[in-house]
């Protein structure tokens, strides 16, 4: 009998796009999304390999047609045809949220696939209007069942650890990595739930008052 040929080597993302485009006290231009399919036992319709991975948006530079990093993502996983009759959950980190196109897209794809659930992590909030409401965007995505947070300490060393090419070397946070992220939080709770009570947005959170959230670790937790 013939042996079957191994898959194929995962690619990795360099260190310095990962710093670059997830480090959430700067500004680039790109959008990155990582994704993890978590898969039924027994289920062959991911190639293998391409349960976890990494896509850039597809800007002007790179084709004629610019195509969001989200968008990419449901192309990939539309086109593997994933069982109904399964449950799926799909984790992503994304270095910005989703515009508010692409939020209605992923919505319009939870509500046309309950067998597929949606845990968000973004290292910043995108809050250019030019594709519409983004924080109206955002509410409907988790309307339809998406659970969005902001990416911590945890989530960056995960996506560290899972995605890039790191040659051993260990996470290296940057310099106000935990407050701006505890600062994104909260703005990103004010933007979920509107009718919340308003609070004055410092612009730093001393760590004896962080600003509570869902992390990594409960929303991994949280579907069973």
């Amino acid at each position: 009998m013939e042996a079957s040929a191994a898959p194929m080597a995962r690619r990795l993302m360099d260190e310095d796009t990962f710093t670059k485009n997830f480090n959430n006290v700067v500004w680039p231009k790109e959008t990155y999304l990582c994704y993890e399919v978590e898969l039924p036992d027994g289920d062959s319709r991911v190639p293998p390999g391409r349960d976890k991975g990494f896509l850039p948006n597809k800007g002007a530079y790179m084709s004629r047609t610019r195509r969001h990093s989200e968008m990419r993502f449901l192309d990939l996983i539309s086109s593997w045809k994933l069982d109904q009759k399964l449950c799926y959950r799909v984790t992503c980190f994304i270095s910005w949220s989703p515009c508010a196109d692409c939020a209605q897209r992923l919505a319009e794809f939870l509500w046309e696939n309950s067998h597929v659930s949606l845990r968000i992590f973004a290292s910043r909030i995108y809050t250019k209007r030019k594709y519409g409401d983004y924080e109206a965007g955002l509410r409907t995505l988790q309307a339809a069942g998406a659970q969005i947070a902001i990416m911590a300490l945890e989530e960056f060393e995960h996506c560290w650890e899972t995605f890039v090419d790191h040659q051993g070397r260990p996470f290296q946070p940057w310099d106000e990595l935990d407050p701006k992220s505890r600062y994104l939080s909260e703005q990103l709770q004010h933007i979920l739930q509107p009718t919340a009570p308003p609070s004055l947005p410092p612009l730093y959170f001393p760590p004896s008052h962080p600003v509570p959230g869902p992390s990594f670790r409960s929303l991994r937790g949280s579907s069973g």
